[in-house]
């Protein structure tokens, strides 16, 4: 028969035991608590805001916003005024810088040393030497994201560079985008930022373009280069799919920004737009937008039963 001071002893061990296996479970609970970088994400379980549809929906972008393009109401949202990093959707605001300038697009442009990517290395087709027509390195950047026809664009625009930067930048303060700011045409440089409500005003702005909507929603396309054809395909995979509608595409991509896809599409008789940022994985963009569409069908569908 143990002692009572075994017994205690042993009760002491007891309690120890399970206070280690307590501040474990805590431990565990909030490392899986924890955003999956530093940029505080919010939790992937998106609710609508429209509390007659309270189901959840599961997604891997960062930030998303889905708005009626007509009325603007919202109907989904999560983490919309957060600023990050936009990539390649930067080349939306060039394009609208373009355009709005009404600059020669028959204009034809030299790809230029100048032109090459030296701050992510990215490579190109697009060779020194190569000449194209404004419009047609306009449709490069926008369909196929080519990085050096958008820094061509730049460059030779009627005072240069640093005059197309500073035109982007008034072009957002123009369309309310307070929380935008540009340093480049490409996208390249993480310093070009963005929330997904001003990029909301992007879509807006950019959709009322023709020559956007066109480009942007290519599948495919080819530009002679040195009397040799080359094909450029849409760097958004759902153009080419039956199954969407869409008016108006752009994708981007930096490490800073991870995927990035804005687009306005018509999804169960609306005509939307769409803003994912920060998406995870080289296809969660598409997928994301897929679960989007789909949860949209299910929910305006049981909207108008109801």
């Amino acid at each position: 028969m143990e002692t009572p001071q075994r017994q205690l002893h042993r009760l002491e061990k007891i309690v120890a035991l399970c206070a280690l296996v307590a501040v474990l479970a805590l431990s565990f609970g909030f490392a899986q608590a924890e955003p999956r970088n530093k940029k505080q994400h919010a939790a992937d379980s998106l609710e609508s805001l429209n509390p007659a549809h309270p189901e959840k929906l599961i997604l891997r972008s960062s930030v998303a916003l889905v708005q009626d393009a007509t009325s603007g109401e919202t109907l989904l949202a999560k983490n919309v005024d957060a600023v990050l990093p936009i990539a390649s959707i930067t080349k939306l605001m060039t394009a609208l810088v373009l355009l709005d300038r009404g600059v020669d697009m028959d204009a034809r442009v030299a790809i230029s040393g100048e032109d090459q990517d030296l701050v992510k290395g990215t490579r190109s087709r697009l060779r020194n030497g190569a000449v194209l027509t404004r419009s047609e390195l306009l449709m490069l950047a926008l369909m196929s994201s080519e990085n050096r026809a958008a820094a061509s664009l730049a460059r030779t625009f009627p005072g240069g560079f640093e005059v197309f930067v500073a035109a982007m930048n008034e072009k957002a303060r123009s369309l309310g985008m307070a929380d935008s700011r540009f340093v480049d045409s490409t996208g390249l440089s993480s310093a070009n930022v963005s929330s997904a409500q001003d990029l909301g005003r992007l879509v807006v702005a950019a959709y009322a373009q023709p020559l956007i909507r066109e480009y942007s929603t290519l599948e495919s396309a080819q530009v002679q280069v040195f009397g040799r054809p080359l094909e450029f395909r849409n760097t958004n995979g759902l153009v080419r799919s039956a199954r969407w509608n869409i008016g108006l595409s752009k994708t981007g991509y930096i490490s800073e920004a991870g995927r990035c896809l804005v687009m306005r599409a018509r999804v169960a008789g609306k005509d939307l737009v769409v803003v994912l940022l920060d998406s995870w994985g080289k296809y969660s963009r598409a997928a994301d937008a897929n679960r989007i569409r789909k949860w949209l069908e299910t929910n305006l569908a049981r909207g108008h039963q109801g």
